[in-house]
């Protein structure tokens, strides 16, 4: 299967990469001292303490972009992976497939279920029965 990623996605896919590499934390760190330690040299003027501000600002801005990029890539192939793993399982309840598509309404009657279901289960686990294979009603 060919990737068609675009310019973006690929950029931001290394740029997530690269900043999560403890070299450019360290490079990070050398920015900070260096600018620490031109302080006195610049008499810690309003323009130094901008310097940084602004440069730090500006670089966070953008990464919170390039980071969710790579997030909402990264979340939607982990969601089709499990709903491939409920589609492909017998007596799975393919009602579950792209529920993140759902309101919270929704999610909430699901979610009450699947407690009720694990509530049963230690409960039978206690008495020493088996468990039951159920299924939470479809929404």
């Amino acid at each position: 299967m060919e990737q068609h990623m675009s310019r973006f996605s690929r950029f931001a896919t290394w740029a997530s990469h690269t900043s999560g590499h403890p070299s450019s934390f360290i490079f990070a760190l050398a920015i900070i001292v260096v600018w620490a330690v031109t302080g006195p040299l610049f008499k810690f003027s309003d323009t130094w303490q901008l310097v940084i501000n602004t440069g730090t600002t500006i670089i966070t801005f953008l990464m919170v972009f390039v980071i969710q990029n790579t997030q909402n890539r990264d979340s939607a192939a982990t969601q089709l992976k499990l709903d491939e793993i409920i589609r492909s399982l017998d007596g799975a309840n393919n009602a579950l497939l792209n529920m993140e598509e759902l309101d919270e309404k929704d999610l909430e009657v699901i979610r009450e279920s699947y407690l009720k279901l694990a509530e049963d289960a230690r409960a039978n686990l206690r008495k020493g029965r088996k468990q039951k294979h159920a299924s939470p009603p479809a929404v």
